[in-house]
């Protein structure tokens, strides 16, 4: 087992009301670096009796929480905001090392995930309601707006602290107790969360982290059995049809964040260096193990081939490694299972009769990694066209016509996000207005922002977090009717 300081300093148990347990059980999993397949550490590994008691703690801390000062809750957030932002260094180590990513973005994703937390302390005190008499002149309406009620928190192993701050934040904000899950591969970072929001003053019961190996055996119960009224989720979408279906039972209210299928289209009056830097963030970002990651890249024939040329040698230059290593561009996949993925859709792409021009071969040593890969002439019934790639390969695929782009980028179940380079305002304008996501970046491979709604339509999920609206999701109207007096 691997040591280091800075995996020393974070709790290895469940929080669980006042305090850190261990499993009632005393079960525990490893959690091991993908750079180096060694174990780091073990943490507590929850089962249904420590979902039980988590549930207990939330549902018995929700009244009080509930009725605490908007302004109160929200400094809690910016206490907490601002320890993050303290611990930058050991925060994106302690990524590093469980998740893989290169410290560099890995020190971006803290950043970012204190934004959610400074973003919502400001909301908190923007939750409001409404008067209004009614069209008969018989009654006053008063309209109020209350926290859900305790949340289910299930967030994704990729983006493990951001994924956490931009779930946590609103519930705060709005006055809910949670119950967080986070990944199995990735407990980590969730762990030292929970213990900065303990510092920075969140009552006990509000927060209550269960790590766990066997998500199905926790979650299922929560979800059926009526104590938790909000289920939020980030994952695939194979998942979150399963959560939606446990959801029924108590009619749970749910966000789900699932999986997307990016298209980035590239038109031939595009920049093509402004393009080609834009796909190097959509396209590596995280090792390409994001579900707004560019999955189809489509580029006009006029330009396919200079294009395919510049992004080639962009591709070819990244060093790959332990994402601890100084220089260090791409770090290792999440597990071997990822990686296994992303090989047997480079060669079905290839069978099929794509063209690798740069990587495509596994590397000899130890961890998961998988080489920058561009393909170009990719067939469109070649396996990848139709499934998350997960990992660092470009698809290129080549079009004409803009109605046949835009009927093609659409041709799909999920509807994240979508990208598309052109100098023409109109033509940037029209095409981000059909195509079927529910974000597009124009002109840019980044569309993520505390600031702005993130979400999906068709099978990429329900709801939007971040953004004015991100707190919508934790809060129900209610209405009281006052008659006038006559």
């Amino acid at each position: 087992m691997s040591t280091h300081p800075v995996i020393d300093s974070v709790p290895k148990q469940l929080r669980i009301g006042e305090g850190w347990a261990a499993a009632v059980s005393g079960r525990t999993l490893a959690v091991d670096n993908p750079a180096t397949g060694t174990v780091l550490c073990e943490v507590a590994d929850a089962g249904p009796e420590d979902a039980a008691r988590a549930l207990a703690a939330a549902r018995e801390a929700q009244p009080g929480w509930a009725r605490t000062a908007p302004r109160a809750r929200g400094e809690i957030l910016r206490r907490a905001h601002e320890i993050v932002l303290e611990r930058a260094e050991e925060l994106a180590l302690l990524m590093t090392l469980e998740m893989g990513k290169p410290l560099a973005e890995a020190r971006g994703e803290v950043a970012y995930a204190a934004e959610f937390f400074r973003w919502f302390s400001e909301e908190a005190v923007r939750i409001d309601g409404g008067f209004a008499t009614s069209p008969d002149g018989r009654n006053r309406h008063l309209v109020l707006r209350q926290p859900v009620g305790p949340c289910l928190l299930i967030t994704p192993w990729n983006f493990p602290l951001a994924m956490g701050t931009r779930k946590i934040g609103p519930a705060v904000a709005a006055g809910c107790t949670m119950i967080l899950k986070p990944a199995p591969q990735t407990p980590l970072s969730t762990l030292a969360l929970t213990a900065i929001l303990a510092e920075a003053g969140l009552p006990h019961g509000v927060l209550n982290t269960l790590t766990t190996s066997d998500a199905a055996a926790v979650v299922e119960p929560l979800l059926r059995g009526g104590g938790i009224r909000k289920l939020s989720f980030t994952g695939s979408t194979q998942v979150g049809r399963i959560l939606l279906t446990q959801c029924a039972d108590t009619v749970v209210r749910t966000s789900l964040e699932l999986g997307g299928n990016a298209p980035f289209i590239v038109f031939d009056d595009a920049d093509l260096d402004a393009a080609v830097d834009g796909l190097m963030v959509a396209k590596m970002r995280n090792m390409g193990e994001a579900c707004t990651a560019a999955n189809r890249v489509y580029v006009h024939a006029g330009v396919a081939e200079d294009f395919a040329a510049r992004l080639t040698a962009r591709m070819a230059a990244l060093t790959v490694g332990d994402g601890t290593a100084p220089g260090t561009d791409v770090g290792p996949l999440i597990d071997a299972a990822g990686r296994d993925k992303v090989e047997r859709l480079v060669r079905d792409a290839v069978g099929r009769g794509a063209k690798v021009l740069t990587g495509g071969e596994l590397p000899e040593g130890p961890g998961t990694f998988y080489p920058p890969t561009v393909l170009a002439q990719v067939p469109r019934d070649a396996e990848l066209t139709g499934t998350e790639i997960f990992g660092p390969v470009a698809a290129l695929f080549t079009f004409e016509d803009e109605d046949d782009v835009v009927r093609i980028a659409n041709d799909t179940e999920w509807g994240l996000v979508s990208y598309v380079f052109t100098r023409d305002l109109d033509r940037a304008l029209r095409v981000g207005e059909r195509l079927e996501t529910g974000m597009v970046g124009l002109n840019t491979g980044l569309v993520s922002n505390p600031a702005a709604p993130f979400g999906g339509v068709k099978q990429s999920g329900l709801g939007r977090e971040g953004g004015r609206v991100g707190i919508d999701e934790f809060l129900e109207y209610k209405y009281l009717a006052i008659p006038y007096s006559s």
